[in-house]
């Protein structure tokens, strides 16, 4: 068929990218093993993405396997081969960017197309009444993570941008965060994209976060799976069949509002912005309960970063008021898990965010033991393992495996 050894030798060439930047540095040899091509199939392939721009030649090393396998230097024996020339993805073919949009600020980074960071930034947000325009603060952001980097704005192939809440796809408007001041004008959209040189993503910042676990942490290799997050506010997300699932308005995991006993039944939640799981397990309530078990001092500051000391110290202190704020705190974030995993029944839920991070095993223990005897199911429970800047993270290992594809397939289908 017309086409079809090009199409091949395309699906070859995005095999040893994929390769080079899972294993790094490799040999013609070690990359024709990986790939099953012969040696000088190999070199024909290494050479092509040379002259595309994909791949450079990084220096020598010694020719052999990585697992000690059969190879140059022996069958099995894992002695040195002879030094052979390596060859890495080039990591200035292309760079891609990620925004987290907190109340607080505006934090950019950009990494080159291996996923290394080569540049962050953050703007902070003045506040309501002092508010600047979004689009100032994205651009600024984006700029000085650019700057850092050596960069400039047009160097950046796309942007992926984390906020709470999500944007209605039927109206282009910013749902379920009335809390992100500037974020809510109906032509926000085509403001940015206006003012933005490159394609350009919104994504609910705890889906990235559950994208950042997904590929780099602990739901890694896992296709069913729940994040539920606690930070600045409590929400979740719902990856099925290794996609993340949005719903239709993008509010899939918009669990602070989810009825649950033991709080009032409030209606209209999202237009007061209370009542459901949020007043039973949200960070909000830990500064509250500690108070009330007459732990002192309790410290000022944001809900995060209160909730999340305390939590952390209720872990370390053997002592009664702290082991009851634990417990009361395990046992209000199992009454909403378990209506997650009633519905969903994940094979992983993943505990994320500095307020449940923060409480380590012992609180993820105390959970998993509430959940045992609420849910009819019993998923494994963990602690997130991307702790800096998780839905950053997460924003750029979306922007960059949208990047790889442009860039690649471009590339390659010459």
């Amino acid at each position: 068929m017309a086409g079809t050894p090009r199409v091949l030798r395309a699906m070859n060439d995005r095999a040893a990218l994929d390769l080079l930047l899972e294993h790094g540095p490799l040999s013609r040899t070690r990359l024709g093993r990986l790939t099953g091509l012969s040696k000088p199939t190999a070199s024909q392939l290494l050479a092509r993405l040379e002259a595309a721009g994909l791949v450079v030649a990084t220096g020598t090393g010694a020719d052999r396997p990585r697992d000690g396998g059969p190879g140059t230097g022996g069958a099995g024996t894992g002695r040195p081969g002879p030094t052979a020339q390596l060859y890495a993805v080039d990591p200035t073919a292309a760079y891609a960017a990620g925004l987290d949009v907190t109340p607080e600020r505006v934090l950019a980074a950009v990494a080159d197309i291996t996923g290394r960071t080569v540049g962050e930034h953050a703007v902070p947000t003045p506040g309501r009444r002092a508010a600047q325009p979004v689009v100032r603060q994205v651009t600024a952001a984006l700029d000085g993570a650019a700057k850092a980097a050596g960069l400039t704005r047009s160097d950046v192939h796309r942007l992926v941008i984390g906020t709470p809440g999500a944007f209605d796809p039927t109206t282009g408007r910013l749902r379920y965060a009335s809390h992100l001041p500037g974020w809510h004008s109906p032509t926000l959209l085509d403001e940015l994209a206006a003012a933005l040189p490159m394609p350009v993503e919104y994504e609910n910042d705890v889906n990235l976060a559950a994208l950042a676990e997904q590929r780099l942490g602990a739901a890694k290799g896992h296709d069913d799976f729940v994040l539920l997050w606690n930070e600045g506010g409590l929400g979740a997300a719902v990856v099925l069949g290794g996609r993340l699932h949005r719903g239709f308005t993008g509010g899939a995991g918009e669990v602070g509002f989810l009825p649950v006993p033991g709080v009032p039944l409030v209606r209209h939640v999202t237009k007061a912005n209370s009542g459901g799981f949020q007043e039973l397990a949200g960070s909000q309530i830990i500064p509250r309960l500690a108070r009330e078990l007459g732990i002192s001092p309790v410290p000022e500051g944001p809900y995060a970063e209160v909730a999340a000391a305390l939590v952390a110290r209720a872990a370390e202190v053997d002592s009664g008021a702290h082991r009851q704020l634990l417990s009361t705190y395990a046992t209000g974030l199992a009454t909403g898990i378990a209506s997650l995993v009633a519905v969903l029944d994940p094979e992983l839920v993943v505990l994320s965010g500095t307020a449940l991070t923060a409480g380590g095993e012992p609180l993820r223990a105390l959970v998993e033991a509430e959940l045992a005897e609420l849910a009819a199911s019993r998923p494994r429970l963990v602690l997130g393992d991307v702790r800096e800047h998780p839905v950053l993270r997460g924003a750029l290992e979306s922007a960059l495996a949208a990047t790889r594809d442009e860039v690649f397939d471009t590339l390659t289908l010459r």
